[in-house]
């Protein structure tokens, strides 16, 4: 089974503000500007790849606290699977659009292969960190958004081991956006 992140960053590498807010996802670089015909992944291209999604309890709360209607339910049917160790429920938001997984990530994985899944989206800073830790990340799709925070949430964190990334594609946009397409090679 294929493992990928599609993600938003900062240019100085966050994911979110120290609150965990991600307020300037509507405001850095020219939005309005939209990607002008770049030959880019959109979020809905790269949904229509995915079979399940594995996520973090905080990415998890940060979505229940949209409060999104059924019309702006980003996921469709997708199986969403939520990783935590505290949290046994999710929010009452999220029922019946969640399920919550407190084991090993390298069983979870091999349980969904089994199932017949084809391809995980992986989420969240510290399980995308967890995964590449484990070695189970085959791509990553990164949107650099022209923004400095200074501070904040970082996509990336420590690793136990050099991850070498092959640039398969790169496309700028006229929303000054930078999204780069990675295959993950590990040594």
């Amino acid at each position: 089974m294929k493992c990928s992140v599609f993600i938003a960053v900062s240019v100085d590498g966050f994911i979110a503000r120290a609150d965990g807010s991600v307020d300037w996802l509507e405001t850095a670089g020219k939005p309005e500007a939209g990607m002008g015909g770049a030959p880019y992944v959109d979020f809905a291209s790269y949904m229509a790849t995915v079979d399940c999604m594995i996520m973090g309890r905080k990415c998890m709360e940060m979505i229940s606290s949209f409060n999104l209607r059924p019309d702006q339910w980003p996921y469709g049917s997708t199986r969403i699977i939520v990783l935590s160790r505290t949290a046994k429920e999710p929010p009452e938001n999220l029922t019946g659009k969640v399920e919550m997984y407190s084991g090993s990530l390298p069983e979870l994985v091999t349980q969904l292969d089994n199932e017949g899944y084809l391809h995980a989206y992986i989420d969240g800073g510290t399980t995308i960190q967890s995964f590449i830790n484990l070695r189970l990340i085959d791509e990553m799709t990164i949107t650099q958004i022209p923004i400095l925070l200074g501070e904040g949430k970082p996509l990336f964190g420590r690793l136990e081991k050099d991850v070498r990334l092959e640039n398969v594609t790169s496309v700028t946009c006229p929303s000054d956006y930078v999204q780069i397409h990675y295959k993950v090679r590990y040594n």
